[in-house]
């Protein structure tokens, strides 16, 4: 089971693309995997036969444990690591209550349980016991998945989160409550961005590209942040890391959680390749096709909500960005003209800053670049 994410503890078994026996090709789709961002697809690692496979689809698999081998013609599947792994294979975690989780008899109660990190802070918010608790980990340990299926009450008047849906929920508020964050708004004249695009659509090189406004706020806000380099840092272990890379993530809504994909080197692509990756990034995304460097990398991100007509919103930073761009909807509306009123299409640019990063000065002239190149 890889992990994909650094606070990742297990992995959700989806589907596999190949079954025991079949040849496999390194590179080509294996299985996928359903993490706390997204449902990813994992290729194989090497040439041979796929073999040994001990989890099925749907189980729920610590980090780490083997699930299947690719074995040379003719070569044996390791017994003892074969055996010894449907011990750490769990079910779903909405029947961990049920299944996973046992409580140990008193007279055999171990003097100390393993808890993973993440199981016992939801432990300790939760108020319980977990003294005389068996996990669904390796020997016993109890994994925050344990945790959550436990506390969770079982009543009609809740609604079961998928896991990315219930890790979303998580880590927005993990940002929430330790990142000091601070706003910025502008509101922008859209008639630039607007002509600009129309502009474009006639040209042949975009004859096969649905172009959209996202596609263009991705490569203006890509070049801006080449002359703002604190504004695609990052917060980490203290210090203010900044990133050689410029790697634009765009929020989309999936089901009841929302991905964010990630245009890599979004400053030096062309608007066309920048348009052609974010169209195939989306349909990845909404069929659940994302591969796992869809998903990683990200140094900014921004979130779109034009098209649901939002006027104006403030977006929650996706740690360990500095930085997230939130964009509302083009509007008509009345704004003085060299003092006459004049209508224009205008839309509002909300930036979400992490204050140990960016300071408000280094905020508003990087939207005042922003706007200047719109």
């Amino acid at each position: 089971m890889p992990a994909l994410e650094m606070a990742q503890e297990t992995g959700k078994l989806i589907s596999w693309r190949k079954k025991e026996g079949d040849n496999v090709s390194k590179g080509e789709p294996l299985l996928e995997i359903e993490t706390d961002k997204a449902i990813v697809e994992i290729e194989a690692p090497a040439d041979g036969i796929l073999a040994g496979v001990a989890a099925q689809e749907g189980a729920v698999i610590p980090v780490g444990e083997t699930i299947a081998w690719i074995i040379r013609a003719g070569e044996a599947v390791p017994a003892k690591s074969a055996a010894a792994f449907g011990a750490s294979v769990t079910p779903e975690p909405t029947r961990f209550a049920n299944a996973a989780v046992e409580m140990i008899p008193e007279a055999t109660r171990p003097t100390a349980t393993r808890l993973s990190p993440k199981a016992r802070r939801l432990a300790r918010e939760a108020g319980l016991d977990v003294s005389r608790l068996r996990g669904s980990g390796p020997s016993g340990a109890v994994l925050a998945a344990d945790i959550q299926a436990i506390s969770k009450k079982a009543s009609p008047d809740f609604e079961t989160l998928s896991s990315i849906g219930r890790i979303m929920a998580e880590r927005t508020t993990q940002s929430w409550t330790s990142i000091p964050h601070f706003f910025v708004v502008r509101q922008v004249d859209a008639s630039g961005l607007i002509a600009a695009r129309e502009g474009l659509k006639s040209k042949a090189e975009f004859a096969a590209v649905h172009l959209t406004h996202t596609d263009l706020l991705v490569a203006l806000v890509a070049r801006v942040l080449e002359k703002h380099p604190r504004l695609n840092a990052s917060w980490a272990e203290g210090n203010i890391r900044r990133n050689r890379e410029i790697n634009v993530a765009v929020a989309i809504a999936v089901d009841d959680a929302v991905v964010a994909p990630v245009i890599h080197h979004a400053n030096s692509l062309s608007l066309g390749q920048i348009s052609g990756h974010l169209h195939a990034l989306t349909e990845r995304a909404r069929a659940n096709r994302l591969r796992p460097e869809d998903i990683s990398g990200a140094t900014f991100t921004i979130s779109n909500l034009g098209m649901y007509q939002v006027d104006a919103f403030s977006a929650i930073i996706n740690p360990p960005q500095a930085a997230i761009l939130a964009v509302g909807a083009i509007n008509d509306r009345v704004i003085p003209i060299d003092g006459q009123p004049a209508i224009r299409p205008m839309m509002t640019f909300t930036l979400s800053c992490d204050h140990r990063v960016v300071d408000g000065a280094r905020a508003a002239t990087f939207l005042r670049d922003l706007v200047s190149s719109l």
